[in-house]
């Protein structure tokens, strides 16, 4: 580790063995996302290597260029042994936002950034596989270009639809992918007014100056005041070694909960998406699979994923959500923080880590003192009512994943401005979208349930509607939207946008019009959680023994 004397303070360093004189690294000032990693390498997990801009830059973020130029960003190739910008060995990054407390996709990430025309020789010469040198080149530019140049995104994403011509992006050839990268260079120069950066440190400081402004987009903001988040604190930066989850067929990036974020129960739950990378998954315009598909790519990493779970809560002794890349069949993880959970959730995984000894009884009350006992029931389809005609309304109509379990009833609304207006009414909505999308908060705030076309239970979005306890369903490959026409079309049947219809959490479903339900409480789970509070209130009022005099 190079000059480690003159450090710069408020950056720190994520790297096993070189790890320079920090100043005092703690959640508030390098933010939640990067602790966790260097809790993560410390207990020996994958972690590539990674440079941390502190939060004390998101004012002012131009304060910490000179810095991370002249020190940090040597000290991050000295750890991975690459440099930027080199055309032989380049060292290509992600650069991640990570406030100190957790906000799924509300701010921006870039990956992929140090790759240009100089540099793509080198990560072909690095991985001998060019179709992931194109795929990472075009995807670079379209994020640039939509994240730091304010381009549409619709500009490069029509692109890929006319070059795929239907088929799955993840099979286009590297001469496919390279001639899309050539078309997203031109979509850029001309609707941006300047090429893309080939200087790699160009790109490197709009990335690091575009996630600091993402902090204060209109759904950060949004986030920030439903969930009574101080805007004071800010967000860290983090540039990391990438791993490549693009790299073929024994590669792919997923999102995990090591327990189940619906339920509860001690099973891992993964949305895994093979030849992929990171944003795939969470970005919510996507479908994704379960662990079997991770299994059968890369057995041994999902093996080892199996282990760093349990080592995950052993750390950090709660449900854990975390993004890992798989890369030619090795892990890496990249991210975990504690898991946005129902509440019903929260009371059994509260219970259960109790049981377990990984958290004491004090701990296991705190986590579900907010908890009514109202919370540990879940609304349940009432399918046969021989006391209501219309019995076609209990016949499903179409299936999809559920990211949260209950049941909803609602008004069709396909855009934000008709679920707030139609809200602000007194009518419950359920928002109808193609894609799972954070841009989508204040909509999904007041919506009852969300349903899309696309997407992945672990997509941010998904992620935040379970936080808020909305009923949410995704990948509904039956759903079709007309925009134009202000409709859906759900199998053979066509709803103009105000229709009623009805979310089933539960099983997956969805149904015409509203369908009557019933509560249905755990009663076990109540029981344990009734004998928790009576065993604190009993030793709360314990009397104390008094020791007489001799």
């Amino acid at each position: 580790m190079k000059d480690t004397h003159h450090w710069p303070k408020h950056f720190y360093l994520v790297a096993s063995g070189q790890t320079p004189p920090h100043h005092k690294p703690t959640r508030e000032n390098m933010g939640s996302k990067a602790h966790n990693l260097l809790r993560m390498a410390a207990i020996g997990l994958p972690v590539p290597p990674a440079l941390v801009i502190g939060t004390h830059f998101t004012r002012s973020p131009e304060d910490c260029m000179l810095p991370l130029f002249s020190v940090g960003l040597p000290a991050l190739e000295s750890a991975t042994g690459m440099r930027f910008g080199d055309p032989r060995q380049p060292l290509i990054v992600s650069v991640r936002s990570g406030a100190p407390v957790s906000m799924p996709g509300m701010m921006e990430t870039l990956l992929n950034v140090g790759l240009c025309e100089a540099t793509l020789p080198g990560l072909l010469r690095q991985t001998g596989n060019p179709r992931l040198v194109w795929d990472a080149y075009r995807r670079l530019i379209a994020t640039y270009g939509a994240v730091v140049a304010g381009l549409p995104g619709a500009l490069f994403e029509n692109e890929i639809s006319r070059c795929t011509q239907g088929r799955d992006e993840r099979l286009l050839d590297f001469s496919e992918l390279r001639d899309l990268s050539q078309r997203f260079l031109a979509l850029y120069l001309e609707h941006a007014g300047a090429p893309f950066p080939q200087d790699v440190r160009t790109q490197l400081g709009g990335a690091v100056q575009a996630v600091f402004e993402s902090w204060q987009l209109p759904k950060a903001r949004t986030y920030r005041e439903r969930q009574g988040i101080d805007e004071a604190m800010g967000t860290a930066v983090t540039i990391q070694r990438m791993v490549f989850g693009n790299s073929g067929c024994h590669s792919g990036a997923g999102v995990g909960f090591t327990r189940d974020p619906i339920s509860g129960s001690n099973a891992i739950w993964v949305d895994f998406l093979a030849n992929a990378q990171g944003e795939d998954v969470v970005a919510g315009q996507r479908n994704a699979h379960g662990h079997e598909v991770l299994a059968q790519t890369a057995p041994d990493a999902w093996n080892e994923l199996q282990a760093t779970a349990l080592q995950l809560e052993q750390t950090f002794q709660d449900m854990q959500d975390f993004e890992f890349t798989v890369q030619d069949g090795a892990l890496y993880m990249l991210q975990t923080r504690s898991g946005k959970r129902t509440p019903l959730a929260a009371a059994r995984i509260a219970l259960d880590l109790l049981d377990e000894g990984l958290i004491d009884a004090e701990t296991a009350l705190e986590r579900t003192r907010a908890l009514q006992d109202s919370d540990l029931s879940t609304l349940r389809l009432v399918t046969q009512n021989p006391h209501k005609p219309g019995a076609d309304t209990a016949t499903p109509l179409a299936q999809a994943m559920s990211a949260c379990n209950g049941v909803v009833s609602g008004e069709i609304a396909l855009d934000a401005q008709r679920a707030l207006e139609r809200t602000a009414a007194g009518v419950a909505v359920v928002l109808v979208r193609q894609d799972a999308q954070t841009s989508d908060i204040a909509a999904l705030d007041a919506a009852a349930g969300l349903l899309t076309q696309r997407g992945a239970r672990t997509s941010h979005a998904a992620v935040v509607a379970r936080q808020m306890d909305k009923v949410c369903l995704v990948a509904c490959s039956a759903l079709q939207i007309d925009e134009a026409h202000r409709s859906v079309r759900i199998e053979d049947r066509t709803f103009a946008e105000g229709d009623l219809i009805t979310l089933d959490g539960n099983e997956g479903l969805v149904y015409a019009g509203q369908v009557d339900t019933v509560s249905v409480t755990d009663d076990a789970l109540l029981a344990r959680l009734r004998a928790l509070r009576s065993a604190a209130k009993r030793s709360h009022h314990k009397p104390e023994k008094h020791q007489h005099p001799a």
